[in-house]
């Protein structure tokens, strides 16, 4: 039985005040969710955030990890650092990273070990561009994300990832993904699991939606047999919304 998830990344925003007070919000509002809540915050947030969070069915995620263990890499925080902080999830493969950072297949495939490594949980993006899409090729530029960074893991440590599509065409322009477009991917990345590790993995395995996902579309979205859930990002930063959408679930 897969789970259902809700996740949300404020990426760069809210300081680490404002942060805090997101999370204490969101932390007396939500008790007995129907389905998992994870929270991604900035680097800087997540030990206090993980302290406001102890007790709380709500789980933390950090929204990277460096693609090495340690050493000499200025300004980088390793997979084990994210771990000390209390956070047990960690988003990867997002396309603002691939995009504005050029994180590769191959660099994603380290990243994805070493969070495994330090006991978290990748939520691992996966998605085609506009130009992609218009030229309809974008099973095979999923199908290549796919291969090139997770499916040389053995089936214990695939059950360990959660997958998240994200058209990137839909992600912060108001666009979305119609639904019947995002059962199709969804669908299509779950045969894909199937292929390499079997169809009760496929079954098992958890694929979320991004991309302007929000409290006013998240149910219709949801409610494909493929959509386990959201990974939310403009929607999570305002409270009210994002538990709209932990309720759409």
């Amino acid at each position: 039985m897969r789970t259902k998830m809700v996740a949300g990344n404020w990426k760069m925003n809210k300081n680490l005040q404002e942060g805090v007070a997101l999370a204490t919000e969101l932390k007396n509002n939500v008790h007995n969710p129907s389905c998992a809540v994870v929270i991604g915050t900035p680097f800087i947030h997540l030990a206090s955030v993980a302290e406001i969070l102890k007790g709380s069915p709500i789980a933390l995620a950090a929204e990277n990890c460096a693609d090495k263990a340690s050493g000499a890499f200025t300004g980088e925080v390793s997979a084990e650092m994210v771990a000390s902080t209390g956070a047990t999830y960690c988003i990867l493969g997002h396309s603002e990273r691939r995009q504005y950072y050029h994180e590769t297949t191959e660099i994603l495939k380290e990243k994805v070990e070493l969070a495994l490594a330090n006991g978290l949980k990748p939520i691992f993006c996966v998605g085609e561009i506009k130009d992609e899409r218009e030229a309809n090729c974008q099973n095979e530029v999923v199908k290549s994300q796919l291969e090139g960074s997770l499916f040389h893991l053995s089936e214990d440590d695939f059950r360990k990832i959660t997958l998240a599509y994200e058209p990137v065409w839909a992600i912060g322009t108001g666009l979305t993904a119609t639904p019947d477009q995002a059962e199709q991917m969804h669908a299509y990345i779950r045969s894909l699991v199937a292929e390499r590790y079997g169809k009760a993995v496929a079954e098992d395995t958890t694929i979320l939606y991004g991309g302007s996902c929000n409290d006013k579309n998240a149910a219709e979205l949801f409610a494909k047999p493929d959509v386990d859930g959201g990974l939310i990002g403009g929607a999570a930063l305002v409270a009210e919304k994002f538990l709209a959408i932990i309720a759409a679930r």
